[in-house]
């Protein structure tokens, strides 16, 4: 189990004994339908399978957990899920979508309200996830100063010798 991630990933014992295959060059490791996805999209055209390893570069610089499904599914869902519910509830007066009134101004203020307070704790979200994000890229960096010190000391030990 990785602990940057909590995403398990394979282990192989090189002739040192230590060493850690995660897949892509410390990313998350390739799972089948990525595999699969870029093999069908060298087959029907190029670039897809092309814009699919760029994926899997991406991933790894934003340090993105999902798959490429679950990244195709959000980017549909944020893009047409959204806007198909908001056209749904411009048709039904009253929806609580917060496009009209409902003819109540008590629950109209009301709605307000708990859309503002809903508004608030969605930022306090984001925010929050932008510096567990930071906190993991620190580690990260920590660990890779660590391994790069000790490598270090290991080559000035054997020319030493």
């Amino acid at each position: 189990m990785n602990t940057d991630t909590g995403m398990a990933y394979q282990s192989s014992n090189g002739p040192t004994g230590s060493t850690n295959w995660r897949g892509c060059a410390s990313g998350e490791p390739w799972k089948l339908i990525e595999v699969l996805s870029m093999v069908m999209g060298f087959i029907v055209f190029w670039p897809l399978g092309v814009a699919v390893i760029g994926w899997k570069f991406w991933q790894r610089k934003s340090g993105y957990q999902g798959d490429i499904v679950t990244f195709g599914r959000e980017k549909w869902n944020a893009t047409w899920g959204a806007r198909r519910w908001r056209t749904a509830a411009d048709h039904w007066p009253g929806s609580g979508s917060g496009m009209g009134s409902t003819g109540n101004r008590a629950f109209d203020e009301w709605r307000a309200a708990e859309l503002a307070r809903l508004d608030e704790e969605r930022q306090r979200l984001i925010a929050a996830e932008r510096e567990f994000a930071d906190y993991m890229e620190n580690l990260r960096h920590a660990k890779d100063r660590e391994e790069f010190e000790r490598f270090m000391t290991e080559q000035q030990s054997r020319q030493g010798h």
